[in-house]
């Protein structure tokens, strides 16, 4: 399949709602070439990084929006916007391109159309950009939505928070301490001529210099080492893991926490604390096995509703919670940059709810004196603080537990991450302990 026919396949399912790129990708990736595999990377994760921008620009040139029957014209049109505007791709080339693909989607009408309205962008994109440059969206690639909540929580940092969203991630490692420590696995690093540095807070981690094929860091295949934001890393610390433990591991997909806390486990020989780990998804658990395989690591993985404790749990309390809870994913759109165009501001308080609700069901399951340790890759109050007040007011029995880390902003009852450029994602925590 042709690279560009791939990202419109891509781009068209997100337009249409029927997927994301985290499931969309891998599906088309493995149907072009090896050699064109990041091409369509940067095209599809770039286009919808500036779809925000981009659609308004369609809108300007547009008399009506398409179909949804022919979103697969508008993934076409704004992939093409994209590559004029945003990489070194010749305009008149990303124009043919477009024009052709019409055909090879089995929409000839369309190639007039298209050839039409990308070259009007070519000649007015100056008056374009003097009609749009006060529109939100357009300046900041970002809904409306999001900006306000953005600017309403983090007025100081709008700025940096939204220059970080908009810029590719960077790619860090989390280091089995089981087989290398941090400094180690970057002295093997540059014996293998890659080019990378220690992360600034978390003990385990190292970010790439460059993001490289996962296959050729070494010794990945053997469990060296694994793919996890700095962010993250800080979970299996903040738990205060000690032996003779119960651990519970809830919505454990896709199970990069899973892993630290078995690793931290190993390396610090806690080998009788028990860790069980539920999620609803048995595909997502199933790649959390695959990932436990390679690393040489252990646990009971259960697919279930957690809100099913009937079904999972055995009335045997646990000593410690880690609750990663389902969430906006605010905190992670530069990973996830279709986040931007699948995320509604609606789906907030729905989400909210549902935090909420985990909390109220997992709560009963811990011990007296035990700790549950909340996160989310959210940087929006609703989900967090606030989820976290509301808990409090209802539960007597909890009670918050300062969290000391040299990374981010203490909050009324946690600490939250903030994403910046080179730097981590944003993520928040919560320590509660069972009074």
């Amino acid at each position: 399949m042709d690279p560009r026919i791939a990202t419109i396949h891509i781009i068209t399912g997100i337009l249409q709602g029927s997927g994301s790129l985290s499931k969309l990708v891998p599906k088309y990736i493995t149907k072009v070439t090896e050699t064109d595999r990041a091409l369509v990377q940067e095209l599809s994760y770039g286009t919808l990084r500036y779809y925000p921008k981009l659609q308004l620009c369609l809108d300007f040139l547009l008399k009506k929006p398409f179909k949804q029957k022919d979103k697969d014209i508008e993934a076409a049109i704004v992939c093409a916007i994209y590559q004029i505007t945003e990489t070194r791709v010749p305009s008149h080339a990303a124009v043919n391109e477009s024009v052709k693909a019409c055909r090879v989607l089995n929409k000839p009408w369309a190639t007039n159309l298209v050839n039409a309205v990308l070259r009007r962008f070519l000649r007015e994109k100056i008056e374009l950009e003097k009609k749009l440059v006060k529109n939100v969206g357009y300046t900041t690639s970002h809904p409306k939505w999001l900006v306000d909540l953005l600017e309403d929580a983090w007025p100081q940092q709008l700025a940096s928070l939204i220059e970080s969203n908009n810029t590719k991630p960077p790619m860090t490692l989390r280091v089995n301490i089981n087989h290398n420590n941090q400094g180690e696995y970057l002295s093997l690093l540059r014996s293998n001529r890659i080019d990378a540095s220690a992360t600034l807070t978390s003990p385990d981690g190292i970010t790439l210099k460059k993001p490289l094929d996962v296959f050729s860091l070494p010794n990945f295949s053997i469990g060296a080492v694994s793919i996890q934001d700095e962010a993250a890393q800080f979970s299996a610390h903040l738990l205060e893991l000690m032996p003779k433990q119960r651990i519970l591991d809830a919505c454990c997909a896709p199970g990069g926490k899973t892993g630290h806390i078995l690793e931290y486990i190993k390396r610090n020989c806690l080998d009788n604390s028990n860790v069980i780990s539920v999620d609803i998804s048995k595909e997502r658990l199933d790649r959390v096995q695959e990932n436990l395989d390679r690393l040489q690591l252990h646990t009971k993985l259960i697919a279930c509703d957690i809100f099913e404790t009937n079904i999972w749990w055995d009335k045997v309390l646990f000593d410690r919670i880690l609750l990663d809870a389902p969430c906006s994913a605010t905190g992670v759109i530069r990973r996830n940059p279709d986040i931007k165009t699948l995320r509604k501001s609606k789906d907030i308080q729905k989400l909210a709810i549902l935090q909420l609700k985990l909390l109220n069901t997992v709560w009963p399951t811990l011990r007296k004196n035990g700790l549950l340790l909340y996160a989310t890759c959210s940087i929006l109050p609703q989900e967090n603080d606030m989820v976290i007040s509301r808990f409090l007011d209802c539960a007597s029995d909890a009670a918050v537990e300062k969290i000391e880390l040299r990374a981010g902003i203490e909050t009324s009852h946690g600490r939250q991450l903030l994403p910046s450029v080179n730097g981590y994602d944003g993520f928040y925590y919560a320590r509660l302990r069972k009074l």
